[in-house]
């Protein structure tokens, strides 16, 4: 289930790092987790949408708390496999394995998520949907060797910005683009490289009816990476590791209960109208029944010490958080057991919660938050807003990194002071790796990196820099500068 190697072989270590070296007491797999805990783009979490865009309540979810929250339910699975479960609780010192693995890819499920939510990685997808033909067809007025280069794009690389997905760009994130002076990301375990990946296969091979193919989880920039991993940990194109199934559902009990309480903390709804909703969907689920029942008491017992109605609310939906939170999680745990063999084997279509015995409690719960949270008129304005700022940054940073003297040097000088400008304004980590300057990217197509240096560029963004951002170059995107 666990391999120690690395993505990358090790490079020299300094007398300092030896020194270091004698001393660790973490496991290869412990170090992954603080590896990703004191990453960059996990601080850039803490203004990334989770559902409300540009939130200014303190308690109201973000990217970042979203994603501690995954990873404390994941470590909490760990720790289920290690202690409890038949299959793994014999292994040596698989405390110290699973439970790490488990922390860490539920702390780095969303890094690649671009800022506002699903609506940005929409714009991205559509932005790619309308410039198709001039992106990824050699039209007339080219030169011939853009004509060669284009031509040499597969359906793979056109799939893989046309379905542009988070989950590939954290793949691609933690492997790529964190210490890209020697091409090995953060260099995490094989181990956690494959639990990560929710989709495990590529842009061009997707198919719906089965959890772990309908997206792709991986770019055709980082095909040797997916190649090492599937070699070394047995795994194969459409076939999740183990851990990918229980972060999944970790995923879905956050989200599903978490987001329903920050829309009643938000005060778009009321307890009350939770409680109403799960009975209207559920009537005959024994676990909701009792979950409601449980719910309703505890507010009427509550009511005596005098709170104010959004202090009530406040109170009755953290009591119903911890406990459908514990009855998701041992159902998950249950349905683990009971489909080992078929995520053992790869046969497993469908996600762990939904097979549990809480998939109606689960299914009640996220068709209230997509009623109630992300259809308010408030989210919709705001998803929109962040839209509209990613459509319009794409357009300008595209002229930022095609507007240039040489299409075969895409280090060149840039043709007009605003493509100048714009180029500037993207990462120089990114922009090394577009140049040609990092052994992984040399062999690809020259357009296939200008619009991966573009996403990398965007989904790298937080909410307000992308905003900050959008009205910087709109500022100079008028006048003679363009032309």
């Amino acid at each position: 289930m666990t391999t120690t190697r690395r993505s990358h072989l090790n490079q020299a270590k300094s007398p300092l790092m030896e020194a270091a070296d004698a001393v660790e007491r973490r496991t290869p797999w412990e170090r992954d987790y603080d590896r990703v805990l004191f990453s960059t783009p996990v601080r850039r979490l803490a203004d990334k949408t989770q559902v409300f865009p540009l939130e200014k309540h303190d308690s109201v979810r973000t990217r970042l708390t979203h994603s501690h929250e995954v990873s404390n339910l994941a470590r909490g699975m760990g720790t289920f496999l290690a202690y409890e479960f038949k299959e793994t609780r014999d292994i040596e010192k698989c405390a110290r394995t699973i439970p790490p693995i488990l922390a860490a890819i539920g702390l780095a499920h969303d890094l690649g998520n671009p800022p506002f939510g699903h609506q940005g990685e929409r714009a991205i997808q559509q932005w790619f949907e309308s410039n198709a033909a001039s992106l990824f067809e050699p039209v007339e007025g080219i030169s011939d060797s853009a004509r060669q280069d284009i031509g040499k794009l597969t359906l793979a690389m056109r799939n893989d910005f046309l379905k542009f997905e988070g989950n590939a760009q954290t793949f691609r994130l933690l492997t790529r683009l964190q210490t890209v002076t020697n091409d090995r990301g953060i260099n995490l375990t094989l181990a956690t490289l494959a639990a990560v990946m929710k989709y495990p296969i590529a842009s061009d091979q997707t198919k719906d009816g089965h959890a772990a193919t309908k997206k792709h989880g991986y770019f055709q920039s980082e095909i040797d990476v997916i190649k090492t991993v599937f070699e070394h940990t047995g795994l194969d194109s459409g076939v999740r590791h183990p851990l990918a199934w229980l972060m999944e559902a970790c995923d879905d009990i956050a989200y599903s209960v978490l987001d329903a309480e920050d829309s009643i903390k938000k005060s778009l709804v009321s307890v009350s109208d939770l409680f109403a909703y799960l009975e209207a969907e559920a009537p005959n689920d024994k676990l909701v029944k009792d979950l409601i029942d449980f719910g309703r008491k505890t507010h009427q017992e509550t009511r005596k010490y005098g709170l104010s109605p959004a202090e009530l609310n406040d109170s009755t939906i953290q009591r119903f958080r911890v406990n459908a939170i514990g009855l998701m999680v041992g159902a998950v745990q249950k349905a683990f057991e009971d489909n080992y063999e078929r995520i053992m084997d790869g046969t497993l279509d469908k996600d762990l919660l939904a097979k549990s015995d809480a998939g109606p409690l689960a299914a009640a719960l996220k068709k209230f938050d997509k009623v109630h949270a992300y259809r308010h008129p408030s989210v919709l304005a705001l998803e929109l807003r962040g839209y509209n700022t990613i459509y319009t940054l794409m357009d300008m940073l595209w002229e930022g990194i095609t507007r240039r003297q040489s299409y075969d040097d895409p280090a060149s000088k840039r043709i007009t002071p605003f493509a100048e400008f714009a180029y500037s304004r993207i990462s120089e980590n990114y922009r090394r790796i577009f140049e040609g300057k990092v052994p992984s990217a040399q062999h690809l197509p020259i357009r296939y990196r200008e619009a991966q240096l573009l996403t990398d560029m965007v989904s790298g963004m937080t909410d307000g820099y992308a905003i900050e951002l959008c009205n910087e170059l709109e500022g100079f995107r008028v006048g003679p500068s363009r032309s």
